[in-house]
């Protein structure tokens, strides 16, 4: 390793580990949630599934002031600029509020949405049910994202890793008293997982409260001092930077709603074998997540020291880190991808060996897919730090659905290539995001050479 990437190496690491671990928290919560709703029945697990699918997707399009106050703040802090910290976290958390009360009516009236969407009625109204609980939450897992930007520009990272592991326990816990109504409780199915979620992001939004207050060096900030005050011109600036943020996401997102549908199209074992090689792979893009979340960050340091060559520094540090996680990631699916899928199923199903193969077999294009997505994601994250989001979600939407979809569609059924064409396609749509993201941060971001090229990592 050349020397000058060792300290970049380092500062990397120490803030992208804490925020794999929190990503990988979070994806374990919800798992906890559907393992434990399965245990309880086949209709209430439908409609959980129904439920956090549509939960998810507000959640996607809310969340852009929260990532895209990441990068802002974090120039703000290297350019010194203590006003601009506290005006863009704090109205960044007021548009999160005001987005989750927006879209509050949807899910309180949610079950007609899910009857038109062809939902049966049972599970259309647990669903609705759910949501009704589970929506009160949507401002506070907005603003835990929120804060959670905040201390991961302040290079604070490993609380945000401690206060998301801390809630798994507990969630698991207020699952097994309210869902099944253990230890006196009332037995309350899917509103008890909805109340569980709830109670748990109301205690992480809190720790996370007190921790940005007490920190010292968050304390000169002062970010919720007259935080009734609204500020017009910084809150403009966040939505300008955060609305194509959640768009982008949505589309993602999208994407692979899409897929999961098409997949049915072929069969029921096919599309349980694409649930469980996606399940696998996103295990593993939450390495990429993380570092994309480190690499806005870095990149946003060097913009607000107006330091170029320290930003292709940090960028391409990022990136070959991001190569090892995907070389790891793709030895695992070669050589173990039959053990991977076998995780998943009961050897006793009679469907199991047909669904292994299937899976083993996708798990072979989740290699080029690891490579992919990882790129597309980081480029992401390169260009957040920058602040430039318009661009590129236009970018993204054009590979994912003018591109992507369409060849997936034309491989998986015209051409007859079944689950591999469609996975073929949705790697074309990431690629071709990957290409033109990446392109547009080297040549339009980190070219040229600014004077400042010894400031401190």
């Amino acid at each position: 390793m050349h020397a000058k990437y060792r300290p970049h190496v380092l500062a990397t690491l120490s803030l992208g580990l804490p925020l794999i671990g929190s990503h990988l928290a979070r994806m374990a919560i919800g798992v906890g949630d559907t393992v434990m709703i399965g245990w309880y029945g086949v209709e209430p697990l439908a409609a959980l599934v129904i439920a956090t699918s549509f939960f998810h997707i507000l959640f996607f399009l809310g969340m852009g002031f929260g990532i895209g106050v990441l990068g802002l703040i974090a120039t703000h802090v290297a350019a010194g600029r203590e006003t601009e910290v506290r005006r863009g976290a704090r109205m960044a958390l007021w548009l999160s509020a005001g987005f989750a009360l927006a879209v509050m009516p949807l899910m309180w009236w949610s079950e007609p949405i899910l009857l038109a969407l062809g939902q049966t009625q049972t599970v259309s109204a647990l669903a609705q049910d759910y949501l009704r609980i589970a929506g009160w939450g949507l401002a506070v897992v907005l603003g835990q994202l929120t804060l959670s930007s905040y201390l991961a520009a302040l290079e604070r990272t490993q609380v945000v890793m401690w206060v998301t592991l801390a809630g798994l326990p507990l969630n698991l816990f207020l699952n097994w008293v309210l869902i099944f109504g253990n230890l006196g409780a009332p037995e309350l199915g899917v509103r008890g997982a909805a109340i569980a979620s709830v109670t748990v992001q109301v205690v992480q939004l809190a720790a996370l409260i007190a921790y940005a207050a007490w920190v010292p060096v968050a304390r000169k900030y002062n970010l919720f001092q007259r935080f009734w005050r609204p500020d017009w011109q910084a809150m403009w600036q966040i939505a300008r930077i955060g609305w194509p943020i959640g768009l982008t996401m949505v589309a993602e997102g999208g994407l692979f709603v899409a897929s999961n549908i098409m997949m049915g199209w072929i069969g029921t074992a096919q599309l349980a074998a694409h649930g469980i090689a996606l399940q696998i792979t996103s295990i593993t893009f939450m390495a990429h997540l993380g570092l994309s979340n480190a690499a806005t960050v870095r990149v946003g340091q060097a913009k607000g020291r107006g330091d170029r060559a320290w930003m292709r520094d940090a960028a391409l540090t990022v990136i070959w880190m991001s190569l090892a996680f995907a070389a790891v990631a793709i030895a695992l699916y070669l050589l173990f991808s039959e053990q991977l899928v076998r995780l998943y199923l009961d050897p006793a199903d009679p469907q199991a060996p047909q669904i292994v193969t299937l899976g083993a077999m996708l798990l072979m294009y989740a290699a080029l897919f690891q490579l992919t997505d990882a790129f597309q994601v980081i480029a992401l994250g390169f260009l957040r730090g920058v602040q430039d989001t318009q661009v590129p979600m236009w970018i993204a939407g054009f590979s994912y659905w003018v591109v992507g979809m369409p060849v997936a569609w034309a491989l998986a059924f015209p051409l007859g290539f079944g689950p591999a064409g469609l996975w073929l396609g949705l790697c074309v749509g990431l690629t071709l995001a990957a290409v033109l993201l990446m392109r547009r941060f080297w040549r339009g971001h980190a070219r040229g050479d600014w004077t400042r090229a010894t400031a401190p990592v």
